[in-house]
């Protein structure tokens, strides 16, 4: 599919070459690059290689997310881990939202993946089964949700309802398929969420068949958990359990 509109300039894809260890991170459902840079910046300074793609569809205009399908936006995910794959030989995935959810189809398809770090990860929210069956075109935005006042996320101001059933198949698929994870796997969950439930992480917790799996709840965050204001715990636990899940292949 071609996009109509031009890319906002948050909404850019984002790369940092560095040491041999990639890590893939992906932004969510309406939203764009700009929630996960922080995150991606930190992991660069910390020597990694980073790439966060911009989904398909998304960081330009809602009418082109309308347009594209969940295959789209695996694509985008897809082509970012092949360009971590040519400079990198170990690899890690993180995301939030629905980049929680790409993150996890990432470690169904790929079993070379060292681990991943899914972030309010979505699976089963009752409110888009429900949503995607309007008989309206456009419905009102889900983008940030944070509980700091002082922040804004770079999201769309209306969702379409055809893209709510794209994410709704997406997840449907993840969900089937969360017993064939066995990679080390750090979730973090926000205790108040107001778009993606909760117990979704512990969903997720309970299916993934890896033995090395932990959640840290978020407490003073919303949604968007990369923008709030347990970024830095954020960074600081992924950094030191990605330092371990290293240590341990290097053993």
């Amino acid at each position: 599919m071609t996009e109509k509109h031009s890319v906002m300039a948050e909404a850019q894809p984002f790369y940092y070459e560095g040491n041999k260890v990639g890590i893939l991170i992906s932004h969510g459902f309406t939203g764009s690059t700009q929630s996960m840079r922080p995150l991606g910046e930190a992991y660069a300074k910390a020597g990694y290689t980073v790439c966060g793609p911009r989904l398909k569809g998304h960081g330009t205009h809602y009418e082109d997310m309308e347009k594209t399908t969940y295959h789209d936006w695996i694509e985008s995910i897809e082509e970012g881990y092949q360009w971590l794959k040519e400079r990198c030989d170990t690899f890690f995935v993180t995301g939030l939202s629905m980049g929680g959810t790409l993150t996890l189809y990432v470690a169904e398809t790929y079993p070379n993946i060292k681990a991943i770090i899914p972030i309010n990860a979505a699976i089963d929210i009752q409110d888009m089964e429900n949503m995607q069956h309007s008989n309206q075109r456009f419905l009102d935005a889900i983008g940030s949700d944070l509980k700091n006042p002082e922040v804004k996320e770079l999201a769309y101001d209306k969702t379409p309802v055809q893209s709510l059933k794209e994410i709704v198949l997406l997840m449907k698929k993840v969900k089937e398929n969360l017993h064939t994870v066995t990679c080390p796997a750090l979730i973090f969950v926000s205790t108040e969420d107001h778009v993606v439930p909760p117990d979704n992480s512990q969903i997720i917790y309970d299916s993934i068949s890896s033995r090395n799996k932990q959640i840290i709840h978020l407490q003073n965050s919303y949604h968007v958990a990369t923008l709030d204001n347990d970024q830095q715990l954020i960074i600081d636990e992924t950094l030191k359990f990605m330092e371990k899940v290293l240590n341990k292949i290097n053993a």
